[in-house]
């Protein structure tokens, strides 16, 4: 009884965001309609801030849909939606920020790490490698390791 309960509940969890976008919001244009949710899933819900817009049940992430779709109805590309989105919210708004001056640390900062941690790797392994590990056979140990080689 108790995994029947919590397989329904992890359905649905997991089908919650499909629940997203409302009946009412849905555009009669399917081509209309494929270039919004496309649009959306690029946009982040400010209240959220981990989900898309498209995701997301927030009052603000509907809103904005809304205005997505009108953008959309008024003939704007789906460049033009997303500049007049991100002017009004910033470039947080967007889920894969832009590459650009202000984001130039952003999109650097992986390959600065990999690299400085690649080179101290490197420095590691070759102070290491030049040191003996352990200490010298004791005489006893010496011995038995001979008797062992010589059987």
């Amino acid at each position: 009884m108790i995994r029947r309960l919590l397989l329904i509940i992890a359905f649905l969890i997991t089908a919650a965001p499909a629940f997203a976008v409302n009946p009412d919001e849905v555009l009669s244009d399917p081509a209309l309609e494929a270039r919004a949710r496309t649009i959306s899933a690029e946009l982040r819900c400010m209240v959220c801030q981990n989900q898309s817009i498209d995701d997301s049940n927030a009052d603000l992430a509907r809103d904005l849909r809304l205005l997505v779709r009108n953008r959309l109805t008024q003939g704007d590309t789906d460049q033009q939606v997303i500049d007049y989105i991100v002017s009004r919210y910033g470039e947080f708004v967007l889920l894969k920020p832009r590459f650009g001056e202000k984001t130039l640390i952003l999109w650097g900062a992986p390959v600065l790490l990999a690299v400085a941690g690649g080179f101290a790797l490197f420095i590691y392994g070759r102070r290491n490698r030049a040191r003996p590990t352990g200490k010298p056979l004791s005489e006893a140990e010496a011995k038995e390791l001979e008797n062992i080689l010589k059987s």
